[in-house]
């Protein structure tokens, strides 16, 4: 019996030696995706198989809007598709990414709903909103507030989950909603006679959705981060060109359990930026037709709202190299 353990040990400490003396295998890059079209085009890649022919291991996620920030903050992902607002709401308690890649802007998908027989923002004074304090759609009913001379202290915010703030306008709880798609258009069904008085369309550029990475993973596996790019921009050209598109958008309907006729509108809220668009979009300028001006603007914006205390360094957010570098 002990010639018999000492020969299982043997063979046990022979296996583990041997394991030892293999490579490690590289875990897969992990991304955190959610449900907007932006983000939701990965899905065309992921199908199609094309990150395998590019040589690069990597496990999409995916997750609700806020879980997938949350997720990001504690570590348990890589990557995530963020706004470059809330990567700066993140980054200021401790989520730090460097922003490399952009997919897209919003350009009408994020929406101010307002109840029947309010017409313009101006009538929202002394109102209730419902919207998720800290989050993006904060940040754009902040900007329609600001353009007609109000303050957030001209109404009464209400915090709630986006995806419960149709619920919430349906109820009667609140007089409007601040919220992007595809809550915006369920608001929009839910409430007989709601109509949207603001929205990403009045102010192209503020909410630019992007690829957010850990630093750390951003410095140790670039070679991967860009073969990640590569294939994003066959997905860009894939949804652009005519004879692919349909099949890119039954693919991204799918993701969501949405019919294709349903999804088109959706993608056309959404401005996916073609390469040359990104390119243009990481010069450093003023104003939103630059991610470092529009990141600026956000940032006064979190500050003067105190969403966070510091105003953030811009720069050490971005890192337009991969991109440029395509």
């Amino acid at each position: 019996m002990k010639i018999l353990n000492v020969k299982r040990t043997l063979k046990l400490l022979s296996a583990t030696l041997f394991a030892m003396s293999l490579p490690a295998l590289a875990a897969p890059l992990k991304i955190g995706y959610s449900d907007w079209p932006g983000f939701v085009a990965w899905q065309v890649g992921i199908e199609k198989g094309w990150f395998k022919e590019a040589g690069v291991d990597v496990q999409f996620e995916w997750f609700d809007y806020s879980a997938s920030l949350d997720a990001y903050s504690a570590g348990k992902i890589d990557a995530v598709g963020l706004t470059n607002g809330d990567a700066l709401v993140i980054g200021a308690t401790g989520g730090k990414s460097v922003i490399y890649l952009i997919n897209d802007y919003s350009d009408g998908n994020d929406m101010v709903i307002a109840k029947a027989g309010i017409k313009s923002v101006k009538e929202l004074k002394g109102k209730k909103v419902g919207v998720e304090l800290g989050f993006v759609d904060h940040l754009l009913l902040l900007n329609a507030l600001e353009k007609v001379g109000m303050q957030e202290s001209d109404v009464t915010l209400v915090n709630s989950s986006t995806n419960e703030l149709p619920q919430v306008l349906a109820s009667g709880d609140v007089d409007a909603v601040a919220v992007w798609q595809p809550n915006s258009n369920m608001a929009l069904k839910l409430l007989p006679g709601s109509k949207s008085i603001y929205n990403s369309s009045d102010a192209p550029g503020l909410i630019y959705d992007a690829l957010g990475v850990n630093p750390s993973s951003l410095a140790a596996h670039k070679a991967d981060w860009q073969k990640v790019a590569k294939v994003w921009y066959r997905i860009v050209n894939y949804i652009y060109d005519p004879k692919t598109h349909a099949d890119a958008v039954k693919i991204m309907a799918a993701r969501v359990g949405l019919k294709p006729e349903a999804y088109e509108p959706l993608l056309k809220g959404t401005k996916i930026l073609t390469l040359p668009e990104a390119k243009a979009a990481f010069v450093k300028a003023d104003g939103l037709q630059s991610i470092y001006g529009s990141s600026k603007i956000v940032d006064n914006f979190n500050v003067k709202y105190e969403v966070y205390k510091t105003a953030q360094p811009i720069d050490g957010y971005l890192d337009p190299s991969i991109t440029n570098g395509l």
